[in-house]
């Protein structure tokens, strides 16, 4: 029955999760963020209950896992920037698979891949289960400053516009044939994200000059 229903993030379904006031599901996403941050490195086990914990309100807010993992794909910079560390970092070394890696480095990745994928876990549960005119209205009632919310409202609207340009171009694409297979199509891939800037830079401005007319500043 669960599908995406009114924002490309969000999974329709009825839980207790769901039903929950956007602002206190924020709060409760701030609060997990920073305890998640604030746990020393030696405390492993604490990461584990951080883990339960957010697995647990996923399982009751009745998102699939097999929804958020495609998703989790966020947090690649961090993957690669947690894979390098080892080999740059300072201090004793180790050998793993024949590879020298800084003691450091390794602890030092392995607690960011910990706590950014915990992170993302936990945004995009708030994502799945808040739809975006809720998440708006709790950051207003929470008394975030209004211009602040304005461009939170205003680039989700426009991110919906950008995405559903980018998929008729797929579109496109495909109905002519084209498979990125190879790096020898990597040049058509950036011709288009070049068309897909340019289209909406000139959607922006077009916006931008049509709230200029209504008096906005």
């Amino acid at each position: 029955m669960g599908a995406p229903h009114g924002h490309r993030l969000h999974f329709h379904a009825h839980s207790p999760v769901h039903a929950l006031s956007a602002h206190t599901k924020l709060i409760a996403l701030l609060a997990y963020a920073v305890l998640v941050v604030a746990t020393p490195a030696q405390w492993w086990w604490m990461f584990a209950v951080w883990a339960v914990a957010i697995l647990s309100v996923i399982a009751v807010s009745k998102v699939p896992v097999s929804y958020l993992a495609p998703r989790m794909l966020v947090e690649a910079p961090f993957v690669v920037f947690a894979l390098v560390i080892p080999f740059v970092a300072t201090g004793p070394r180790v050998q793993v698979l024949g590879m020298s890696l800084s003691q450091a480095g390794l602890t030092s990745a392995a607690i960011l891949l910990t706590k950014g994928t915990l992170g993302v876990l936990a945004s995009l549960t708030l994502a799945a289960t808040t739809e975006p005119h809720d998440l708006i209205a709790g950051l207003r009632r929470l008394r975030f400053p209004k211009a602040l919310v304005d461009v939170i409202a205003n680039m989700l609207r426009y991110l919906d516009v950008v995405t559903t340009e980018l998929t008729r171009m797929r579109v496109a694409l495909t109905s002519r044939g084209f498979t990125a297979r190879n790096p020898r199509h990597w040049a058509v891939i950036a011709r288009s994200l070049g068309a897909l800037f340019v289209r909406a830079y000139e959607r922006g401005e077009r916006v931008h000059l049509a709230m200029l007319s209504r008096g906005a500043q």
